[in-house]
């Protein structure tokens, strides 16, 4: 569902009339790339857009960061649940639990942020990198050697991001 709407920019000399082809209200970072674009390419004196392009973009990243951070601590917890059985709390499961509602908000409130493309493929590239920062992370938080957690994430993102999916600890299945 795309909705189209007019934007009427006023300058010194004229009205400009920009389609906006994504909706505030449909995905947020989406929403924010474009509205950074077009402020770039207006130039109306009273305005400062290249600022404003700034803060649009930074909106967008910020609602990346959530969705890495809360991404991180999954894997993170995951990463303890499977390798520290012993150790495993509740508190591990609701921090798991937690984790992913709040992605399933962030891809709710921006979809272009969804780990899966539309044709169904795994955004490889931003699990990969926020894999690392939580394979180093759960060293640190565990105390064992980085190399006790595979290089290459060892969940699927459909089990990731299930929310009746807790990992044994007897390996499984590489990320694809």
């Amino acid at each position: 569902m795309d909705a189209t709407v007019w934007l009427d920019i006023l300058s010194w000399q004229r009205v400009r009339k920009m389609e906006i082809s994504r909706d505030y209200d449909i995905d947020l970072y989406e929403w924010a790339d474009e509205q950074a674009s077009l402020a770039r390419k207006v130039a109306v004196a009273d305005l400062d857009y290249a600022n404003i392009a700034e803060e649009l973009e930074s909106l967008g990243k910020s609602q990346r960061q959530s969705r890495d951070s809360h991404l991180r601590i999954l894997l993170l917890h995951l990463l303890k649940w499977r390798f520290q059985p012993q150790r495993r709390t509740r508190s591990w499961e609701n921090s798991i639990m937690n984790s992913r509602r709040s992605i399933e908000q962030v891809i709710e409130t921006s979809p272009s942020l969804n780990l899966l493309t539309a044709s169904g493929e795994t955004r490889d590239a931003d699990l990969a990198k926020v894999y690392q920062r939580a394979r180093r992370d759960a060293a640190r938080e565990t105390r064992l050697p980085v190399e006790t957690f595979p290089e290459d994430c060892p969940f699927a993102l459909d089990d990731i991001l299930d929310f009746d999916f807790l990992p044994d600890d007897r390996g499984g299945p590489e990320c694809g």
